[in-house]
């Protein structure tokens, strides 16, 4: 076997009542590269598992307090992927045989010859070794999985729940940690995950403290050393404070653009049987160097979404700075519309929708170049030219993919329920829900507004009105809604100090 540090090389517990036996084999074995280590019987032997992992344990069949046979069955949950050998004579073969149904890997008939038992030994730890190499084949394709993953998402709280999920499922860590920087040349703590109980039974006390984690100490390492990877009581140099659980073991990589540390994911494994190695932490490095882009791209996605929503929002208040009669339209609707879509039962993110909508409903008046507000009526070819605003609302939305959602609302909400609207002549439920809120809304706030034409109508009057084109103008359900609660939405907020229409 060539020359190994001894955290690299395949340990072995030898057990047997026989001290000879016992020291023969850990001679031999020691010899042969391995890390060897004895104990006199079962419960010795568990003690000793308790405290370090093994790869394989060679055991006697029969011994004083705890036999080959107990010990088999509580290795399979004090180191689950320890392979067990039993030793035995020629009397009890059949009972050797029942181990190995049992779980044992093989067995060795007393007495033996030392090159037999170090060719069961290479046999064994040779078939584990393939085992895992399979096993991380397995990783490494669903790791790549991962990544494409990450890869195709545009949404950082994507790509943070992935990054997270990779390593509690497929690295094995029982702590998973992302930390981002904070713009201020500072980094915190985005994600913290701890994996489900039924997952990992056991492994972490419930209630139980593990540590909270350095960002000074990951940064200076980072500096000099993109790998990290450290065992036991080294790796509490990257905690501000101590973990209850003593830590095993600990991999970090981290994130960059370019020299820029974005950030780094780090994994803690607190399960005595677990420590990680170095396959692990380049699996985990692949994750993050494209998780470093995947974020990048989501914050700069986040910032353009921002941007244009901004934008899209200044185009829309500037329709209600096209003169003073129609001011905080846009607010009022948009408000109006998030009341009525919560009393229809829709989910936060369809009431978010909605508001944004109705905030942007008459964002295509910037096509009419005709004044809206003028004294009187207007005339027939003003109308037409009015009733294009929604067309020009939808143009000006559909290049944005992103606000792509919010076009039926802004398109479609002077629709009826009886099929007399405009632009396309939709009737009852073929008119979006969204587009049906937003007309009750930009109905109500338009006859409780000052108008060049006329005054404010009354809040009762406009409540009759929007009662009366029950049916016809609006959808029954939608105007129900909105009018039966109208009264104590508004009793909210003037609690609140809103002004409200009289």
């Amino acid at each position: 076997m060539t020359s190994r540090p001894p955290e690299e090389r395949p340990r072995v517990l030898i057990v047997d009542d026989e001290k000879f036996i016992r020291d023969i084999l850990a001679d031999f074995l020691g010899m042969e590269g391995y890390v060897v280590r004895t104990a006199e019987d079962g419960q010795a032997a568990l003690s000793e598992l308790s405290h370090a992992p093994y790869d394989l344990v060679i055991s006697d069949l029969k011994m004083p307090r705890m036999g080959g046979i107990e010990l088999l069955e509580q290795i399979g949950s004090a180191a689950p992927n320890a392979l067990t050998v039993i030793m035995t004579g020629f009397g009890t073969v059949e009972t050797a045989i029942d181990a190995m149904k049992r779980g044992a890997y093989d067995y060795i008939l007393k007495p033996f010859k030392v090159e037999e038992v170090i060719h069961v030994v290479q046999r064994g730890l040779e078939k584990q070794r393939l085992a895992a190499e399979n096993l991380r084949l397995k990783e490494a394709l669903s790791l790549y999985k991962v990544s494409e993953a990450i890869t195709a998402s545009l949404s950082l709280e994507e790509v943070l729940a992935t990054v997270g999920d990779t390593a509690i499922h497929e690295i094995h860590g029982d702590l998973a940690s992302t930390w981002l920087d904070d713009g201020e040349g500072g980094y915190f703590e985005r994600q913290r995950l701890l994996p489900p109980k039924h997952l990992r039974t056991g492994a972490i006390r419930e209630g139980a403290d593990v540590g909270t984690f350095s960002p000074k100490a990951f940064v200076e390492h980072f500096a000099s050393d993109n790998t990290l990877l450290e065992h036991g009581t080294k790796a509490l140099r990257f905690f501000e404070t101590e973990p209850e659980l003593p830590i095993q073991s600990i991999i970090a990589v981290p994130l960059r653009m370019k020299q820029r540390l974005l950030g780094w994911i780090s994994a803690a494994s607190y399960t005595k049987s677990k420590r990680f190695d170095e396959g692990q932490r380049k699996l985990l490095s692949i994750v993050g160097s494209r998780a470093a882009a995947a974020i990048e791209n989501a914050r700069l996605y986040e910032d353009l979404r921002a941007t244009f929503q901004q934008t899209i929002e200044g185009l829309a208040k500037a329709i209600d700075k096209m003169d003073r009669y129609t001011a905080g339209h846009s607010d009022r609707v948009a408000t109006y519309a998030m009341y009525l879509a919560t009393r229809l039962g829709l989910s936060p993110e369809q009431i978010e929708i909605v508001r944004q909508s109705a905030l942007m409903h008459d964002i295509g008046k910037l096509g009419c170049v005709l004044n809206l507000n003028k004294p009187g009526k207007l005339t027939q070819d003003e109308y037409e030219q009015f009733k294009k605003h929604p067309g020009y609302g939808r143009d000006i939305l559909e290049p944005i993919r992103f606000l792509n959602p919010l076009i039926p609302g802004v398109h479609l909400h002077h629709e009826r329920w009886d099929g007399r609207g405009y632009p396309l002549g939709l009737k009852g439920p073929d008119v979006p829900l969204m587009a049906r809120i937003i007309a009750v809304a930009d109905t109500y706030d338009a006859m409780t507004s000052d108008r060049a034409y006329r005054r404010a109508l009354p809040h009762e009057v406009a409540v009759a009105e929007i009662e009366r084109c029950s049916g016809t103008q609006f959808d029954p359900e939608v105007s129900h809604n909105f009018c039966e609660g109208l009264d104590d939405y508004r009793d909210g907020l003037v609690a609140k100090g809103a002004k409200i229409p009289e």
